[in-house]
């Protein structure tokens, strides 16, 4: 062998033993948090939602019809007021409770309700897929809406 290949065999053993080197198991089966895959862009470090509050551009005045959030008579019975622990409805406040997932744009609990001389508990996911223009309401449960309840955002 002459030099040049004793020096590309050396470099290719080098290469060879760093590629083999063995990671821990719980760092290369971990999903990196702050690149996706096959992004050019630089990394960004993901910051996780406060599981104790709603996302707060979920909170906010929101309306079922544009009068909901202009009404100054009291009759604007489609206004939902959303805090960072409360709904807000016209004769009714929930209170959150126990988060089953949330995210910056969604949140999914449990929500006790307290309103015309009852008390009642009800799974609520308030989710918005424009940047907070629009606000779908899902509830579940016996007293639950039969379908979604779309709200826009107030003024």
């Amino acid at each position: 062998m002459n030099k040049i290949s004793l020096i590309a065999a050396g470099a290719l053993a080098m290469v060879s033993a760093g590629c083999s080197k063995e990671q821990p198991a719980e760092e290369s089966t971990r999903p990196s948090a702050t690149a996706e895959a096959g992004s050019d862009a630089p990394a960004m470090p993901v910051q996780a939602a406060d599981e104790s509050k709603i996302p707060a551009l979920l909170q906010g005045r929101w309306g079922l019809v544009p009068a909901d959030c202009t009404s100054t008579k009291g009759d604007n019975k489609g206004l939902l007021t959303v805090s960072a622990d409360k709904l807000k409805f016209y004769e009714s406040v929930a209170k959150l409770g126990p988060v089953k997932e949330v995210d910056d744009h969604s949140i999914s609990a449990a929500f006790e309700f307290t309103g015309e001389g009852e008390n009642w508990i009800q799974d609520v996911a308030l989710s918005t897929s424009d940047g907070g223009k629009t606000l779908i309401r899902e509830d579940t449960g016996p007293q639950a809406q039969s379908s979604p309840l779309t709200y826009k955002k107030c003024p």
